[in-house]
């Protein structure tokens, strides 16, 4: 019932978070005589700090409306191509005249973990100057009729390749986090099938492809913590009035819980500078609303989809093992051989730690030296590796001069394997 309590207490508190919100405008207006003294900007920072934590926080927009194509800037349309019921496949359509030519095709899948695709708004902006994107955007288990069926870890994997075939030859996969295991799994399918449409390029970015190396706290949690314990404590039924009424779910909020307290410390600090600058009314505050409106939305994820990805990625490690099971055939990663691979990973990453991607490379035996590749992002944590200035500056114009380098249409110079930051070899 725990779901349902938070439902009700979520409801319960409505009127009054309305109520501080009307609150917080009459304090904030400008007609009021109070609004520009400390005494009213303390009211106002107090009514906006309650309305914030007590609010349930919407799926946030991408909001990408243009790029720069060299030195033009043209428009960008957001469109639904490809619909399945627990995802969307979107497109960024680039208005760019037929002269430019084609840019590479490249798939994003975006973690299923909580977040929205959203979380990844920087990797596509960085990215879009340079290729046609489209983006995995999962949708929330709880807005999923029952009527619907299930979605786990081989669903997922059918999905990547579904997608793939719908976009066709040529296209180049980016996994960010947590897709680097099904990602990797669908090219194996693929390649095994010998499939015309398997991906030019695979980009893993900060996956758990084996988490036994240098496990961080996340890791050893599944490791100290039996499948029976999670489905027992986190797995809990989607309450009415929503559309996945008695969905079995790991929901968002307990997600939620988990990634703030991993650094209580550090979001406690920032609500505190938040409400300070709000009475200060210094104009910094609006950092915190962009950061913390998508932090805060989280979305339920199918029970038997997080209790199969513990079980097969953080508990058992089928993948670096060679037990995984797709549809009840073993996926075998020395079948890829026309894939190129590039992983990446964050020096100071405390989610997927150092090496755990790079595994990739290892359990990939049979793809050429000269198609493989592995960078390593100094003075970066785990977001740092998808998204940030050094995203912007340092590895997303390598992973572009990849995705070209192993164009499948594309002639092919040699290429420097780089492995960290300012060293090639």
């Amino acid at each position: 019932m725990f779901y349902q309590l938070y439902e009700l207490n979520h409801a319960a508190m409505a009127p009054f978070r309305a109520a501080a919100d009307i609150m917080r405008f009459a304090y904030a207006n400008p007609m009021n005589p109070f609004s520009n003294t400390p005494f009213g900007r303390t009211i106002a920072a107090s009514l906006e700090m309650f309305e914030r934590t007590t609010r349930r926080y919407g799926k946030p927009e991408f909001g990408l409306k243009q790029t720069t194509i060299g030195d033009k800037t043209v428009s960008v349309r957001e469109e639904v191509v490809w619909s399945r019921p627990f995802c969307n496949l979107l497109h960024f359509a680039r208005s760019i005249p037929a002269a430019h030519g084609n840019d590479p095709r490249i798939l994003i899948v975006a973690p299923m973990s909580g977040h929205y695709a959203t979380l990844l708004r920087g990797t596509v902006e960085a990215l879009l100057p340079s290729a046609d994107i489209y983006i995995t955007d999962w949708i929330d288990a709880r807005m999923v009729p029952m009527t619907e069926g299930t979605f786990d870890f081989d669903d997922y994997v059918d999905y990547v390749i579904e997608m793939l075939h719908f976009l066709g030859h040529d296209t180049h996969v980016i996994a960010v986090c947590q897709p680097s295991v099904p990602v990797l799994a669908a090219a194996a399918v693929m390649e095994e099938a010998r499939d015309p449409l398997s991906p030019a390029s695979m980009t893993l970015m900060g996956g758990p492809i084996d988490t036994r190396i240098n496990p961080t706290a996340v890791n050893k949690l599944a490791q100290e913590r039996s499948l029976q314990w999670f489905s027992d404590n986190v797995i809990m039924n989607v309450p009415w009035p929503q559309p996945g009424f008695m969905r079995p779910v790991y929901p968002g909020f307990l997600q939620l819980s988990g990634f703030m307290s991993m650094n209580l410390d550090r979001h406690l600090v920032a609500h505190k500078e938040f409400f300070m600058h709000l009475v200060k009314n210094d104009g910094e505050p609006e950092r915190h609303r962009d950061f913390y409106d998508e932090y805060l939305a989280v979305m339920d994820l199918t029970a038997e989809f997080y209790l199969q990805t513990v079980e097969e990625v953080f508990i058992k490690h089928s993948l670096p093992k060679g037990e995984l099971m797709h549809r009840g055939k073993r996926v075998d990663p020395a079948a890829i051989r026309n894939v190129a691979l590039l992983t990446v990973e964050g020096e100071n990453d405390d989610i997927s730690g150092v090496g755990q991607t790079m595994a990739a490379q290892t359990i990939c035996v049979n793809i050429p030296e000269d198609m493989r590749m592995h960078y390593l992002q100094p003075d970066v944590g785990h977001y740092g590796v998808f998204n940030g200035s050094r995203f912007r500056r340092e590895i997303a114009p390598r992973i572009i001069n990849f995705v070209r380098q192993h164009s499948r249409s594309a002639v092919k110079p040699p290429l420097p394997r780089v492995i960290k930051g300012g060293r090639t070899g």
